[in-house]
C-alpha cells in the first residue's frame, strides 16, 4: 500500500467522522458537544490525510518502499483497526463524560480509555522497530530522540513562560496536545534523517 492510498483511507475515515456530525447536528439532533466532538475527529483525520499528500515525492517513495517490507505491513494492518477504535473511543468517553458519571473511579477510567488506543499503536510502533534493518531503526530512534527532546523543551519553556504570567495555559489542552506533537516533530525529524543517510 502506498502512501497516497494510506492518505485516502485516512480521508475516508474523516469523512465518515463529518458525515457522523453533519447527521447528528441536522437529522438525529445531537447535542452540541456530540456534533463538535465528531467534527474535531474528521478535522484531525483530514489534516493527517492533507500532510501525507502534500509531503514530497522522494519522501512518499521512500514511505511506499518502507511499506512494502514485512515489517511495514505489519505494522500498517495493525494501524488501522486501532486508528477506527481510537476515534470511536474518543467519542464515547468525551459523550459519557458530558452525561456526568457521578463516581470518580469510573469517571477517571472512562476518561482515559482513548490512550488505550495510543498504547497499542506505541506497541506496533515498537514492534516494527525491532524487526527493520538497522539502517532503518537508527533513523526510528534518532527521530524519536529528536521529537521527545524538542517537546520536552518546548514543554518546559511553555511551563516557565506560564510561571512567569506572560502566558496563560490551559493544562489539560496542553497535555492533550504532547503526544500529537511529538508524532509530527518525529515525523519532521525522520524526513531530515532520511534524507541525510538514504
Amino acid at each position: 500500500m502506498t502512501l497516497r492510498r494510506f492518505a485516502w483511507i485516512f480521508a475516508a475515515i474523516a469523512l465518515g467522522a463529518l458525515l457522523l456530525a453533519a447527521a447528528g447536528h441536522w437529522l438525529l439532533h445531537w447535542p452540541r458537544g456530540a456534533v463538535h466532538a465528531w467534527l474535531g475527529i474528521g478535522a484531525g483525520y483530514l489534516f493527517g490525510a492533507l500532510l501525507m499528500l502534500l509531503m514530497p515525492r522522494w519522501w512518499r517513495e521512500h514511505c511506499d518502499e518502507m511499506y512494502a517490507q514485512p515489517a511495514g505491513r505489519r505494522y500498517r494492518r495493525a494501524l488501522w483497526p486501532i486508528m477506527i477504535g481510537y476515534a470511536v473511543m474518543l467519542f464515547a468517553s468525551m459523550t459519557l463524560i458530558r452525561h456526568g458519571i457521578e463516581s470518580v473511579p469510573l469517571r477517571a477510567l472512562v476518561a482515559v480509555a482513548p490512550a488505550l488506543a495510543i498504547a497499542l499503536v506505541m506497541r506496533a510502533a515498537l514492534r516494527y522497530l525491532r524487526e527493520v534493518d538497522e539502517l532503518q531503526r537508527r533513523i526510528e530512534t534518532e527521530s524519536i530522540g529528536i521529537a521527545s527532546l524538542l517537546v520536552a523543551l518546548l514543554y518546559f519553556a511553555g511551563g516557565l513562560l506560564d510561571k512567569a504570567k506572560v502566558l496563560d495555559f490551559d493544562a489539560a489542552s496542553v497535555m492533550i496536545w504532547v503526544f500529537p506533537l511529538l508524532c509530527l516533530t518525529y515525523g519532521i525529524a525522520k524526513m531530515v534523517l532520511t534524507r541525510r543517510y538514504l
